[in-house]
């Protein structure tokens, strides 16, 4: 219905942004709503229109690549909007499709609310299918990642709140990633890593 919206982000929350264009707010619920910039008035936000019984929702990706993941995911038995919308979250398209390929369960089971049974599904209903994202992904962390401040770690840490997990779950991850220079992506995944072996 809309391939995208461009407008000024007016608010932030933890499942959702409101992007102004023209009079209008679009509530636009997103994988990580907190890497978006508050007041920027030219963010251009991708966006999939899904309907469903009870609620039209409008979801919103920063890039045409996550979109398309994302609808891939929904495809896949067992999958709805909000677990396709924190794996979309938790790692970049190339990761997870080289994973797909690689038959990688357990990079796959590090995703919220992903277990076996269900990293098992995605490989089966989507194997062979995301050849675009590694032909022309970059996986793996940078080398020699931008010094940032610790704006980029903060902003991490309210994206995993925003996926579910606790407070005291951060915190116990949390010193592991403060001596690190890493933008507010390689954050997260490194979290998740983290996350993965609290479990």
């Amino acid at each position: 219905m809309y391939e995208y919206v461009i407008g000024t982000v007016t608010y932030i929350g933890p499942e959702y942004i409101v992007l102004e264009n023209g009079g209008i707010g679009y509530q636009i619920i997103t994988p990580n709503p907190y890497l978006f910039a508050l007041n920027d008035e030219h963010t251009k936000v991708y966006t999939y229109f899904h309907v469903r019984e009870d609620a039209q929702l409008l979801y919103g990706f920063r890039t045409r690549e996550e979109r398309v993941l994302f609808r891939k995911l929904l495809n896949v038995s067992g999958i709805g909007p909000k677990g396709a919308l924190a794996i979309v979250a938790s790692g970049k398209p190339s990761e997870i499709a080289t994973a797909i390929e690689e038959e990688n369960e357990k990079f796959l089971t590090s995703f919220p609310g992903v277990g076996k049974k269900t990293a098992r599904q995605i490989i089966l209903d989507l194997k062979g299918k995301l050849e675009e994202f590694i032909e022309h992904g970059n996986t793996g962390v940078e080398k020699n990642p931008k010094t940032l401040g610790n704006s980029e770690l903060e902003e991490a840490l309210l994206a995993l709140k925003s996926l579910g997990y606790t407070q005291k779950e951060i915190d116990k991850i949390k010193p592991k990633m403060e001596n690190q220079s890493l933008s507010t992506d390689q954050y997260i995944r490194l979290a998740l890593q983290y996350l993965t072996r609290l479990k």
